[in-house]
């Protein structure tokens, strides 16, 4: 059995690579590209590349801000406990709760398409049938719940093998397409400026589908309480990530404006790689992509279920969600009660999403609300990384840049697309977006008259954090008794 340490995690399961793995894992990018793709041409047209691009430069300064954040506080709740610790404990819940509501309806979001790509290997017809795409698509919800129960060394091995085939044939596509002969639009280097947008809205609703191609890197926080030096390695990975989707993106969305018609996109829906497949390589094309987005979305399925229910266990662990979702298996070091809660529900709102129409109004609907709350949490998490590091930001001019100006940038850009948006959505992605939220203000106020500590923060300062460990690190390296502890900037 397992020995339950400190506080219940597994510790020092993953490496750098690992987690690189994972945060590339987290962003999907075949998923992403099939299930979006339709969306983002819906928002912007030709715009589409220009949009990936554009939202990359704030998703960095958030992503800078999540890295500065995990090297002072190492935290399985990740923006949850950043910011109520910088900001406000009632901002921390809220961006905890944000990310558990996002990504149980993404439970829907990831598990149809994952059933209908199984059904589309078979016969193409099947895939239209969202009944049977709910049905498949539980089957490969549940798997991957198996896999997630049973420790983060089974996860990553099993992340090692769907990621890495996955982009190995999306690299293959990408030097196809680009030997591909004909086209149906001629490639234009506009696609990459910003006059293919209607006004500042129209940049505003791309850019929130664009946000959410990229969301997912930052299962890496997540995981820091499981990772080896995961005051670096987190934010490393999560870079690293970030820049591997980005390319593949911005160079497949390229491909579907040159190859694919508007009206192929269309109806491709959400299945637009696998018409990209059929169009580069005939007959054996559109399966071979199938595969990739199915393993993709599988991939991600098991990275969203990990960031819910590590998000989860530290709110169980600090009793601002019913404690016993913090409670850890003996054996396997994961937060299983917190694990067959999400199950259920997920499993639940994925039947109940099959009477509101076809995969591809479920996507659609499904992407702008988790669009919303992934705004919300990463703006509050860029406030809060300049918070914490309010007093070394002006100590150098590589700290204002990375720890200040850019995370700064990233939160503006998030909240500010979040309000530009809110007139160009429809009411059912408002409903599901502002109404999940919402939905958190009860569980928040329940537990803060119950009297949880969480609610009285140690308040998070970088300066004394970093003082802290240097101070520390320099008495520990003089001792060979053990192992290091924690530090006391941690939980």
């Amino acid at each position: 059995m397992s020995s339950n340490t400190g506080r219940g995690l597994q510790p020092n399961v993953l490496g750098t690579f690992d987690t690189i793995v994972m945060a590339v894992a987290g962003s999907a990018p075949a998923y992403s590209l099939t299930a979006t793709t339709a969306v983002l041409v819906g928002a912007v047209g030709l715009a589409g590349p220009a949009a990936l691009l554009y939202c990359a430069i704030p998703m960095l300064g958030i992503v800078l801000a999540f890295g500065r954040l995990g090297r002072i506080d190492v935290n399985a709740g990740a923006s949850y406990s950043w910011v109520g610790r910088t900001l406000h404990p009632f901002l921390g819940f809220l961006s905890g709760w944000a990310l558990v509501v996002s990504a149980t309806i993404f439970m829907v979001a990831g598990s149809l398409p994952a059933g209908a790509m199984t059904l589309a290997l078979f016969d193409p017809g099947l895939a239209d049938s969202t009944g049977l795409a709910a049905l498949v698509g539980a089957g490969w919800f549940l798997v991957m719940l198996l896999v997630v129960l049973g420790g983060a060394r089974l996860t990553v091995r099993a992340q090692l093998l769907m990621t890495g085939v996955e982009v190995l044939l999306l690299v293959l596509f990408l030097l196809a397409a680009l030997l591909h002969r004909g086209s149906a639009t001629a490639f234009d280097w506009s696609w990459l400026g910003f006059s293919h947008f209607d006004g500042a809205s129209g940049f505003a609703s791309g850019a929130l589908v664009a946000a959410f191609y990229y969301w997912g890197w930052d299962v890496t926080s997540n995981l820091s309480e499981e990772t080896r030096n995961s005051r670096k390695a987190a934010g490393v990975a999560s870079l690293v990530g970030v820049g591997v989707v980005l390319l593949l993106f911005v160079a497949f969305t390229v491909a579907v404006n040159v190859i694919l018609t508007s009206e192929q996109i269309q109806a491709g829906s959400g299945n637009v790689l696998g018409v990209l497949g059929d169009e580069i390589w005939p007959g054996v094309g559109g399966k071979l992509l199938i595969i990739a987005v199915m393993l993709s979305t599988v991939a991600t399925l098991e990275t969203t279920l990990i960031q819910v229910t590590r998000s989860l266990f530290a709110m169980g662990r600090d009793r601002t969600m019913p404690s016993a979702l913090g409670t850890v298996h003996e054996r396997w070091n994961t937060p299983w009660v917190a694990i067959a809660v999400v199950g259920a529900v997920a499993l639940v709102m994925l039947f109940a999403a099959t009477a509101l129409g076809s995969v591809g109004d479920v996507l659609s609907d499904a992407v702008n609300a988790i669009s919303l709350q992934i705004a919300v949490y990463y703006g509050l998490a860029g406030i809060a990384a300049v918070a914490a590091y309010r007093g070394m930001v002006l100590t150098s001019v590589k700290n204002f840049v990375l720890g200040g100006a850019w995370p700064l940038l990233g939160s503006a850009f998030m909240f500010w697309i979040f309000f530009e948006a809110l007139g160009e959505l429809s009411t059912a992605s408002i409903v599901i977006g502002l109404g999940g939220l919402a939905a958190g203000v009860v569980p928040m106020l329940w537990h803060w008259r119950q009297g949880s500590t969480y609610y009285r923060p140690a308040k998070l300062d970088a300066a004394r954090a970093i003082e802290a460990e240097a101070a520390y690190s320099g008495s520990a390296s003089t001792r060979h008794d053990g192992p290091r502890e924690a530090m006391a900037t941690d939980f």
